[in-house]
């Protein structure tokens, strides 16, 4: 691999790293209802086990409530028992055609849970970085040892790799912070 390829890969990799940390924070409970809440339930759709967003409509039509409208309003009660097996931690209300998540409002230790679990995702989101960094540096390395690349350009690939993990660590501690102060606030 030449230099090029490695930083594209890198970057490319990383960017995935922190997509990844976004999608796990949206499933994250705020004071607010938002769909993502929903996202990660699998129902038991005639055997297979579906996403929720595919075969329902999510609203939110109040800031405490999320609204399940089925497609088929023969699965309201398998989207009912995939909520209640799911550990989001939401009694779902049904009433035949629909069904409706009321949203607590957050306990002072709860908030303090979620904003421990933020930073449990952080940090991986920060290995799983850093670990894409160690691999960029072994293919310097070994493009260096297969003459496709001398010692200079090996050692400004590797530059350049610290530099996007600087970079894409940053990214991951802005969006847990914003995260962490949005559990904290409402």
């Amino acid at each position: 691999m030449d230099q090029d390829e490695i930083l594209l890969d890198t970057e490319e990799r990383m960017d995935k790293a922190v997509h990844v940390l976004q999608g796990q924070l949206q499933g994250i409970r705020t004071g607010r209802a938002t769909p993502g809440l929903v996202d990660s339930i699998r129902v038991d759709y005639y055997g297979s086990p579906t996403p929720l967003k595919q075969m329902a409509n999510v609203s939110v039509p109040e800031p405490q409530q999320i609204l399940i409208r089925p497609f088929d309003a023969q699965m309201v009660g398998e989207i009912s028992k995939a909520i209640q097996a799911s550990n989001i931690g939401l009694a779902p209300n049904s009433d035949g055609r629909v069904v409706r998540l009321n949203i607590p409002p957050l306990s002072t230790e709860r908030r303090r849970q979620l904003v421990s679990r933020v930073k449990e995702l952080a940090e991986e989101a920060r290995v799983s970085i850093r670990n894409i960094r160690r691999d960029a540096n072994k293919h310097a390395d070994q493009s260096e040892k297969d003459k496709v690349m001398g010692e200079d350009e090996r050692d400004n690939t590797k530059t350049d790799v610290q530099d996007l993990t600087k970079k894409f660590e940053g990214k991951v501690n802005s969006i847990a912070n914003a995260k962490e102060k949005d559990v904290m606030d409402d």
